[in-house]
């Protein structure tokens, strides 16, 4: 079997979770008052491998007062083909987002588009860049200005303190977040007041092998990226994983005993939501 299309198979999942209904086109209402109106991109990976997290955004954004909007004509961010070199596809993927979130923008409003896997985050951040010469500028430029990730806007809503179990998390800084976005200290620091106790492993800056499409089209450096990031953070003997990014959380659960688990999902549970289904026996 050729090695690209051998990575392919050996990284997909053995099997995949319902479909979420929250997914779905649709508003969900601020619980009390209502102090941010936002539009959660639901992604792709994550909608077909793993539901929970979409799931845990929108119940913990609600529960501090935001309005949640799942738009109409939102879809792919664009960021698999783009890697790919596949300009055409990856800008008409953008260009459908810019238009579903404008609209929303221009009707009830909106606060920022929140998303929750850093590597669409990145993409997303540089529409403005990507349609500079397009009729589109204005408005891409808008709503790149709007993009947040889950832990900006978690930064802002007063995220209570102390209320997460005893655990010992092992952050994962994913490059399209720490690199790309330049986010590097909010989720960590969002996990420590929650309570959870956070530890971080060696040369945290080196990717885990995942980067976009590298994986499939590199596997073998892209397995040794693996193994050295697998290697450093058990090293901290961690409970659980934690990492703001569905490639990474893929690519360094592959064969690992030890949970790997997105950030928000950990935050939402401390915050008063369930308790994170893969943390289950």
């Amino acid at each position: 079997m050729p090695a690209n299309l051998r990575a392919m198979i050996e990284f997909a999942p053995k099997s995949l979770p319902p479909v979420s209904r929250n997914d779905d086109v649709q508003v969900f209402a601020a619980i009390g008052k209502r102090r941010k109106r936002v539009a959660l991109m639901t992604g792709c990976a994550q909608k077909a491998l793993n539901t929970d997290i979409n799931d845990a955004t929108i119940r913990i954004l609600r529960r501090h007062g935001c309005e949640v909007v799942i738009a109409k004509g939102a879809g792919c961010c664009g960021a698999v083909t783009h890697h790919m070199g596949k300009t055409d596809a990856s800008h008409g993927s953008a260009a459908r987002n810019i238009r579903a979130w404008m609209a929303e923008k221009n009707g009830a409003g909106l606060d920022a588009v929140v998303i929750n896997t850093s590597g669409c985050g990145t993409t997303v951040k540089d529409y403005g860049h990507m349609f500079c010469n397009d009729p589109l500028a204005e408005d891409a430029a808008m709503i790149a200005g709007l993009a947040k990730d889950i832990s900006e806007v978690l930064e802002g809503l007063d995220l209570a303190k102390g209320g997460a179990p005893k655990m010992r998390v092992a952050y994962h800084a994913a490059c399209s977040l720490q690199h790309g976005q330049q986010i590097k200290h909010a989720p960590r620091e969002l996990l420590r007041r929650v309570g959870f106790e956070v530890v971080e492993p060696a040369d945290a800056h080196l990717c885990c092998g995942s980067a976009g499409t590298y994986n499939l089209l590199q596997p073998e450096i892209s397995g040794q990226l693996k193994a050295r990031k697998q290697k450093t953070l058990a090293v901290l003997s961690p409970d659980v994983i934690a990492a703001g990014n569905i490639g990474c959380m893929m690519q360094i659960g592959s064969g690992n005993d030890v949970p790997v688990i997105h950030t928000v999902e950990l935050l939402d549970w401390a915050t008063g939501g369930p308790k994170p289904p893969a943390l289950f026996p």
